[in-house]
């Protein structure tokens, strides 16, 4: 089975970050936790209520940590998921993500972005000339990027999957796990 990394920090959406992990996890993937330090992270949870115009943020649970970003080898890992929330924000700015972001896309591995997970890959130069979902309000961010807009729930762009956030979550992993399938899980350090 494969080996996927997972990349958060502080502040990453608890749907976003969760879910996948235990989808692969209940596929039989490994799924590795990888944030700035060992330390558990502290999650959050985005909910939309009445009378809000924007999204609204509460504290979630503590996700444990398997590696810091600067311990990662991207070669040992198949495929790589980016959750969103907040988290891509300051991450994007990490040398080591994008030391590790950057393999992945060079080598044209499986890679699944969620809601804010599509900054991270943004700010890299990494989504010109291909289409990808993220949070709707980042539109203008991904087009400025070089990428392709689409608001929808699970946009496959070669071995990229993304979809703008955890009401997606369904959509997303079954279209993510056919392309980890595809790619040939298990190659790990090619």
């Amino acid at each position: 089975m494969a080996r996927v990394l997972v990349l958060t920090g502080d502040a990453a959406e608890e749907l976003d970050s969760m879910y996948p992990i235990f989808r692969l996890r209940e596929g039989g993937h490994e799924a590795v936790v990888a944030a700035p330090t060992t330390r558990p992270v502290h999650l959050v949870v985005h909910d939309f209520e009445p009378g809000w115009d924007a999204y609204t943020e509460k504290p979630g649970h503590l996700l444990p940590v398997d590696l810091a970003f600067a311990d990662v080898d991207p070669g040992a890992f198949d495929a790589l998921v980016i959750p969103g929330g907040r988290a891509p924000e300051y991450l994007r700015t990490d040398p080591d993500v994008a030391r590790v972001v950057t393999h992945f896309f060079e080598r044209d591995l499986p890679v699944g972005t969620i809601c804010h997970g599509a900054q991270i890959p943004a700010a890299l130069g990494l989504l010109r000339g291909r289409t990808t979902a993220a949070f709707p309000p980042l539109k203008a961010d991904m087009e400025l990027a070089g990428a392709t807009f689409a608001d929808a729930p699970d946009v496959v762009d070669g071995a990229m999957v993304s979809c703008r956030g955890w009401p997606d979550l369904p959509e997303w992993s079954r279209a993510f796990l056919r392309v980890l399938e595809k790619a040939g899980p298990g190659r790990a350090g090619r």
